[in-house]
């Protein structure tokens, strides 16, 4: 009897599954192919990479004509010979034969009258050796090594004097307290920091007790 089956056509279905089969044959190769093509080339992609960054790099650092220093320090003193040094990650001349440094993260150390360290780093600096002088740019920290901290965006250091100066907005910490001021001064070899402009300060309970 009929139970409801259809009649299906053996013939087709064989023939279905024979060009299922034909396209299999020719796309898993294919498929195959290419992933090896990629696994081979792989490497050589990489190392073209790498060559061109350190092609960049290298470009960077010998930009000048005069070839670019890493990790320089230049030492000195002040005009009471007080020493001095001033180091950096990259120092490139502006000119050949010149006395004008740019300098990459530089970094002054000052050794004051009191036997105190002052230290100044900053994102750039313009060192200028005939003049004793160094511009800081970005991100300027002035450190003392009694605690003193502060923070700016420029400062100009009189290497011969052991002086320097910002105009720009300075804020910091001490034993006393914070400070925000619109400037700053400092003077006679480190002993005394003026700030200039608007200030503002807030100082510590018993601070007073703790400043010598």
């Amino acid at each position: 009897g009929d139970f409801g089956f259809e009649n299906r056509d053996p013939r087709r279905h064989t023939a279905g599954y024979s060009k299922f089969v034909r396209a299999m044959k020719f796309l898993l190769p294919t498929i195959a192919l290419l992933l090896i093509g990629l696994i081979v080339a792989w490497p050589h992609i990489q190392v073209s990479d790498t060559k061109f960054r350190i092609g960049f790099a290298d470009l960077t650092v010998k930009e000048a004509d005069d070839p670019s220093m890493l990790n320089p320090r230049y030492v000195g003193s002040d005009d009471e010979n007080q020493p001095y040094s001033v180091t950096a990650e990259i120092a490139r001349r502006l000119a050949a034969g010149g006395s004008m440094i740019e300098l990459d993260s530089p970094k002054a150390d000052i050794l004051l009258e009191d036997g105190t360290w002052l230290v100044l780093t900053a994102y750039r600096g313009l060192y200028k050796r005939d003049e004793e002088a160094l511009d800081l740019v970005g991100s300027v920290v002035l450190y003392h090594d009694t605690g003193y901290e502060f923070l700016t965006e420029k400062a100009k250091i009189d290497l011969d004097k052991s002086a320097a100066e910002g105009d720009q907005p300075i804020r910091g910490q001490g034993p006393f307290g914070n400070l925000q001021a619109e400037g700053f001064r400092l003077v006679d070899k480190g002993k005394t920091i003026y700030f200039t402009g608007k200030s503002k300060l807030v100082i510590y309970p018993g601070a007073g007790q703790r400043i010598p």
